[in-house]
């Protein structure tokens, strides 16, 4: 594919040593593919061909960086949450505190009548 019509690699090469990377990648910056002729658009640029083929290739470069850190701090994570899991103590279930034996319960009685006795 070539650029659009209205955008020339003149442009393009414009837009990138401008530091406009959006506005080269909206105007076909991925797109452009060298023409014979295209090194002369320019007469102080003999090497616009190279220098679009080398932003083209920066970008890629950045884009596959982001990807791999991207999928790095999902590994991350993924692995925080597998230790967090491994590490937090099993669900204990509801326990209720046990009823007192018969013996202690009529010791407790008595104790609460006696204390009850005095204070009366």
């Amino acid at each position: 594919m070539s650029p659009p019509p209205t955008v020339s690699p003149a442009q393009l090469l414009a837009l990138v040593l401008d530091d406009h990377w959006n506005a080269a990648l909206d105007a076909g910056l991925m797109d452009y593919v060298p023409h014979p002729g295209d090194a002369q658009l320019l007469p102080g640029h003999p090497d616009l061909p190279q220098r679009l083929q080398q932003a083209q290739q920066q970008l890629q470069r950045a884009w596959a960086a982001r990807e791999r850190y991207r999928q790095r701090q999902q590994r991350l994570a993924r692995r925080a949450a597998e230790r967090d899991a491994r590490r937090a103590p099993p669900p204990t279930p509801e326990i209720q505190k046990p009823a007192l034996p018969s013996a202690a319960a009529a010791i407790l009685a008595r104790a609460k009548a006696k204390a009850a006795g005095r204070t009366s």
